[in-house]
């Protein structure tokens, strides 16, 4: 299909922004739709475009949502279009679809906005792991109360319409998008092993700092508990152990070196870590993009309650030897 609208904002760049050039095409995407505990009612049919031209930006998007229950209602709008103010520092929503703004990170943008068509405001986060892809999520809210979540993962295409291996490629990922998108967020119960990778790391002023190298141990003692060690060296230099416990979709974490709690809707676990004896938390989300428990981790580290760093990567996890 072809997004369409009239241009509503003009920011008088000559440019596009360093995200906008990162997110040209049109990304397809079925992101699942859960309740506010968790459970899966349907999935929507999305496809979004943000467009520079003439000096202009504008956001297209279209979607198509397919459930049962309140959520349906509320939820069940067509053909967005907003202005956009694309300072690069900052992607700011003009509206009339959403309002707010957004705040690109390399990689990442964390941004926070207002729907009207939805009475909702939003929290969204997408990681692009790779030039084809992104990962998704928004937690949808009254105020300070949860009434919806959205995630899954977009994939990128310029020539849907036109290209007839273009568009089996991006159906097939559809297709396996409805399969995965209510998979819970489950860790290997039986097996041991260690997930490592590196998190760009970035300051509060949105400036990269360097890279952290992460290892997390994970030794199962239970069916639904673990014992996990995380090291992180880098920017930030730290070692801490902690016991992890999964009852259905909630996740505690039980010190001694960490207390917290998580909740996931699907895939995607949104955390929330405090370390013991200091004034220093995550608050984080761990998306298990595919079945051998990849990880795209975006975790921002809290001092004093003041954001010190966003962080973000890709976690591979390998079992051990038996």
């Amino acid at each position: 299909m072809t997004l369409q609208s009239q241009e509503i904002t003009t920011n008088g760049a000559t440019q596009p922004s360093e995200w906008q050039k990162r997110i040209e095409g049109v990304w397809y995407g079925r992101p699942a739709v859960f309740e506010p505990d968790g459970t899966l009612i349907g999935y929507n049919n999305v496809f979004r475009s943000s467009v520079f031209k003439d000096g202009k930006t504008t956001y297209f998007m279209d979607t198509q949502l397919q459930g049962t229950g309140a959520l349906r209602y509320r939820f069940d709008a067509r053909e967005f279009a907003f202005g956009l103010n694309d300072t690069g520092r900052d992607r700011i929503y003009l509206g009339p679809d959403f309002i707010g703004a957004g705040h690109p990170t390399g990689m990442l943008v964390d941004a926070h906005y207002y729907s009207p068509q939805w009475s909702a405001d939003l929290r969204t986060m997408v990681h692009l792991p790779d030039k084809e892809t992104e990962v998704y999520s928004s937690l949808l809210y009254d105020g300070p109360t949860l009434c919806g979540v959205f995630n899954g993962i977009y994939k990128v295409a310029f020539d849907y319409e036109t290209n007839e291996d273009t568009k089996a490629r991006i159906d097939s990922f559809i297709e396996t998008e409805i399969a995965n998108g209510g998979k819970p967020h489950v860790l290997p119960a039986k097996t041991a092993g260690v997930w490592t990778g590196e998190m760009e790391v970035f300051g509060a002023d949105q400036q990269r700092l360097g890279v952290n190298r992460v290892t997390l141990r994970y030794q199962p003692t239970a069916l639904l508990r673990a014992k996990v060690t995380l090291t992180i060296e880098g920017v930030v230099n730290k070692q801490v152990t902690f016991e992890r416990f999964r009852s259905n979709n909630r996740h505690t974490f039980d010190g001694p070196d960490v207390f917290g709690n998580a909740i996931a809707y699907g895939r995607a676990l949104y955390t929330s870590k405090h370390f013991y004896g200091e004034a220093l938390k995550i608050k984080g989300r761990d998306f298990l993009i595919d079945d051998q428990f990849t990880i795209s981790a975006v975790w921002q580290f809290f001092a004093s309650d003041q954001k010190l760093y966003t962080t973000y990567g890709i976690l591979r996890w390998k079992a051990d030897e038996v």
